[in-house]
């Protein structure tokens, strides 16, 4: 009776696998040979790290508008300059009523200014009319001028076109820190999704290694089973075994797809985005090659400059440039002193008709009398300032914190790496020996996927400790600033 009731569970458990079973062959066969199968897969083609981030730094849109901040630099720092430009001033006054020319007045100047508060000018009058303001009467061939202004009170020292040409020669030097920050970062950004892709196709790889391996035992465990030299139950056992392979390695493929169109997002070429394709796969080899690509051969903690970091460059131009502000708002306090000087003459061409007691002269004076504005606009001058440098001393000190962590960090991982290898080692040591006394019959089913889950736990903790070392490391290549020029 007891050997019926065998026979029965024995012919269920090969009617339930026997449905899947010639599935299960071609996909062994698939997983352990892929070129095995009726159609042939299409050649791999490998994306290495360091034409990947060529790419994103050639072609990615945010490299090429950072870029822009240089064009902006510039832009800024030619129209500051235009300031200074020369230029020609005509005034054309004309009255007629009546058939009667009350006046016809032109002036023209051309003017020169310069660095400092002094305007070089040349001017030429022709006026006349029967009803024209006496002072404004000039000889029938008009008359000449030549003189200069300064400014003796505001506007001597600096003024709005020399604050306004020196801040912008700082923010030519400040958008060139802000274009390797923004470059630094997209980078940045591309290696973690690069990392990433190439830790879900090493799950993906390991995963189908592992169902090929379930997939085997299974067969062998229903031929042994229908030989009566084991349990029919184990078939189920064994078939469990390979369902949850096959579940893991779903997932796997499902994070696999996610992390290949993350990569993706950084990949463009000539304007258009490209998507990667399904045979495309990271360089496996990455350890040895990152520290190289990332440029972080050398780097050392005693060697690291926070004042040469780009992020506080750029944030010493902008206190420099507040610097400015403040000296244009404590010129201000000075009165408005004007002193114009012109010589005259009725012949241009004739340098001996110009004299000392030919001449045009003016003086201006303006003062506020209790300088409220003036002195309310240098004290919010001084609080931008003092609230700058506040920051760039606490973002100096984060950075320099930031970058030791980072470095114990790393060293902490590549300990971490080795005992998380040998772990994996033991492991499949430890599997391989019970499958081997499993062939001997002194082992079981239960025993061996116990064995096998802990080599899957090992291998999947490996590589994500993996992935956290170059993890670290592009976090090292963001704090440290550095931008390749292999790439």
């Amino acid at each position: 009776m007891i050997r019926k009731s065998s026979t029965i569970l024995l012919s269920l458990c090969t009617m339930m696998t026997y449905a899947v079973q010639i599935d299960e062959v071609t996909l062994s066969r698939k997983l352990t040979n892929p070129q095995a199968t009726v159609q042939p897969v299409e050649d791999t083609v490998v994306l290495s790290l360091r034409e990947y981030l060529g790419y994103v730094k050639r072609h990615h849109p945010v490299a090429l508008q950072a870029e822009l901040l240089l064009d902006e630099g510039q832009a800024n720092l030619l129209q500051a300059r235009g300031g200074f430009d020369p230029k020609i001033e005509v005034d054309y006054r004309r009255k007629d009523f009546k058939d009667i020319e009350y006046y016809d007045e032109l002036t023209g100047v051309f003017k020169i200014p310069t660095w400092y508060g002094v305007e070089f000018k040349a001017g030429a009058e022709r006026n006349e009319g029967e009803f024209l303001d006496p002072s404004l009467t000039v000889p029938d061939g008009g008359l000449y001028s030549a003189g200069v202004q300064v400014n003796l009170g505001q506007g001597l020292w600096i003024n709005e076109r020399m604050a306004t040409l020196r801040k912008a020669k700082l923010f030519q030097q400040q958008s060139q820190a802000d274009r390797d920050l923004a470059v630094n970062a997209v980078l940045y950004d591309a290696s973690n999704a690069y990392f990433e892709w190439w830790r879900a196709t090493q799950e993906v790889a390991f995963f189908k290694s592992i169902l090929a391996n379930a997939i085997q035992r299974k067969q062998a465990v229903v031929v042994s089973a229908r030989l009566g030299d084991k349990a029919a139950i184990d078939t189920v056992e064994a078939g469990i075994a390979v369902q949850t392979r096959r579940l893991s390695l779903e997932k796997a493929q499902i994070q696999l797809t996610k992390r290949r169109l993350q990569v993706s997002n950084f990949l463009w070429l000539d304007g258009v985005p490209v998507e990667l394709q399904d045979n495309v796969v990271p360089q496996e080899q990455l350890q040895e090659v990152t520290n190289d690509v990332l440029a972080l051969e050398g780097q050392q903690l005693n060697e690291f400059n926070v004042e040469n970091h780009p992020k506080i460059v750029s944030l010493n131009f902008k206190l420099d440039q507040l610097d400015v502000d403040r000296q244009l708002k404590a010129n201000k306090l000075l009165p408005k002193v004007t002193v114009d000087y012109n010589f005259i003459t009725p012949d241009w061409n004739e340098l001996n008709s110009i004299n000392q007691n030919n001449y045009k002269a003016g003086l201006t004076f303006a003062y506020p009398i209790f300088t409220r504005k003036e002195r309310g606009d240098l004290r919010l001058a001084k609080i931008k300032i003092d609230d700058a440098r506040y920051g760039l001393q606490s973002e100096s000190l984060i950075l320099r914190n930031k970058v030791i962590a980072i470095f114990n960090e790393l060293d902490s991982y590549q300990r971490q790496v080795i005992l998380a290898d040998e772990l994996v080692n033991m492991a499949e040591t430890m599997l391989r020996a019970e499958n081997r006394k499993f062939e001997l019959g002194d082992s079981s089913l239960f025993i061996i996927n116990s064995r096998e889950a802990k080599l899957i736990d090992s291998q999947v903790k490996a590589l994500e400790v993996q992935e956290k070392l170059l993890s670290v490391k592009a976090e090292l290549f963001r704090s440290l600033m550095v931008l390749p020029e292999n790439l």
